[in-house]
């Protein structure tokens, strides 16, 4: 495998005239130098030391380290539900780090899809409706998102399962929906953490199936925190996280 430091110096700025943006039009996330440091009583706390990043769209990959090595920091800070204390950020070509509140939620909703540990499905609406939600926020039209949310789900093995709501799903069936509701938008990259650590192996793997197939087939970016080797097996790139900072980056 080959191993890169992003860290080291030289690593372009995306709007230096040397780059250039259509240098990096295939780049679905990227950092400069970011770092995330909380403000405590007794001492600072340096989560992210300095990360330079690049994510290139159609990447299946992960990020990985042990407890308080900063990578879910880092994953919300990429998605924008974090503000770095320094540094750049961008989704796409768009500099993220200097957006309003406002225009940030906006960019979530458009271009950037989330799966979380536990799933955060509304208890109150059906598989659907959970799954159809940010195209309702939106303003895509009723039979357009019923359209594209049944074909989702058919691809993904939740047919027929559209009214239950989450209550009466399994947890796999649960974290499913939330891969539904992530990508149905189409957007420009996926953020998961730790989708898989409240999962038993099997479901665990046929998960992972649905992912890399939407990857392979779709050309979704998904960028995973995660401890799970399962995980970690099938990413075609792994990047290490020690004390804030990237330890290894191998393809």
């Amino acid at each position: 495998m080959r191993t890169e430091n992003p860290n080291e110096e030289g690593f372009d700025d995306p709007t230096s005239p040397a780059t250039g943006l259509a240098a990096v039009a295939d780049v679905a996330v990227r950092t400069k130098d970011v770092w995330k440091i909380y403000a405590q009583e007794s001492e600072d706390v340096e989560a992210v030391r300095g990360v330079s990043l690049e994510v290139r769209e159609g990447d299946f990959m992960t990020m990985a380290g042990p407890s308080g090595s900063g990578k879910t920091t880092l994953l919300n800070m990429l998605g924008g539900l974090t503000r770095p204390t320094s540094g750049r950020i961008w989704v796409g070509d768009l500099e993220i780090t200097t957006l309003s509140n406002k225009e940030l939620a906006r960019l979530r909703l458009e271009s950037i899809g989330f799966v979380f540990q536990a799933f955060n499905l509304l208890p109150v609406l059906s598989a659907l409706e959970n799954a159809e939600f940010s195209l309702l926020l939106r303003g895509v039209p009723t039979e357009e998102r019923h359209r594209r949310v049944r074909a989702l789900f058919d691809e993904i093995g939740l047919e027929g399962l559209e009214d239950r709501r989450p209550g009466k799903l399994s947890g796999g069936q649960q974290q499913r929906v939330a891969v539904a509701r992530a990508v149905v938008g189409e957007p420009t990259l996926v953020l998961a953490d730790e989708p898989t650590a409240n999962l038993d192996s099997h479901t665990s793997d046929a998960l992972l199936d649905v992912m890399e197939r939407l990857n392979q087939e779709h050309g979704t970016t998904f960028l995973f925190s995660t401890h799970d080797p399962r995980v970690m097996e099938r990413a075609r790139r792994r990047v290490s996280l020690v004390d804030g900072q990237i330890e290894s980056d191998e393809r």
